[in-house]
């Protein structure tokens, strides 16, 4: 009887301590959610400088890299980690579950010195969407991208960049505008993925099948991205 209880209290006490290794495990995914959804929020606060309504309403999917370190000596560099939401196949209104990314690689061009940047990409078709799941693929060149176009009511009727697969924009020291990223190499990250679900996860099923749920920590994001779309005001 007493092994037996020894047993069940050593059972209960790798619970607890796997459960805290499993929830200090996730929180540096978690703090870059609640960072994606303040830099989200804040780029659209204003109107006249947010992403356009139109363009956000045709994304596929958007990618949000909080804090992307950038800079250098001439050539530069740059290096950091996000998520992606996707449109889910089953229902276009709704945003998937958060897969993480890491963005490292190329260049903004000539720049003396080091600043963090917040980058904001919405891909916009199909193809941009299956490079986004594969191993890793760089920008501008595995997927055409432009350098997104700025101003709430832009009409994207007349703009030839709509021609491409990711449209990209970053904010630093308060402005925000599109820019080219080109160069940058974009890949799934698997051990975040891993460490905020709790075991490996498949891209696919959670930004396209819809079959992971939305966990809590991702639903303000969520939430923001709906209310911003035309399509749920229709």
């Amino acid at each position: 009887m007493k092994t037996s209880r020894k047993w069940f209290f050593a059972v209960i006490l790798l619970s607890v301590f796997a459960g805290a290794a499993f929830g200090e495990g996730r929180k540096d995914e978690v703090q870059r959610l609640q960072r994606a959804t303040q830099v989200f929020n804040e780029i659209m606060r204003v109107p006249e400088k947010g992403i356009p309504e139109e363009l956000l309403d045709r994304a596929a999917c958007i990618a949000i890299v909080p804090g992307l370190k950038k800079g250098g000596l001439g050539i530069g560099g740059k290096y950091g980690k996000g998520l992606v939401m996707c449109r889910t196949e089953a229902n276009r209104k709704a945003w998937s579950a958060p897969s993480f990314i890491t963005v490292e690689g190329g260049s903004f061009g000539l720049q003396i010195g080091f600043q963090q940047v917040d980058v904001v990409m919405l891909v916009m078709n199909r193809n941009g969407m299956e490079k986004l799941v594969g191993d890793k693929f760089t920008i501008g060149a595995d997927a055409a991208a432009a350098a997104g176009p700025v101003g709430r009511q832009v009409s994207a009727e007349t703009n030839a960049r709509l021609d491409a697969e990711i449209l990209t924009y970053s904010r630093a020291k308060g402005l925000f505008a599109g820019v080219t990223i080109n160069g940058a190499v974009l890949k799934q990250d698997k051990d975040d993925n891993r460490d905020f679900y709790g075991k490996e996860m498949d891209p696919r099923a959670i930004l396209f099948e819809g079959k992971v749920p939305v966990p809590a920590e991702a639903k303000p994001l969520v939430a923001a991205l709906t209310r911003e779309s035309p399509r749920k005001k229709r």
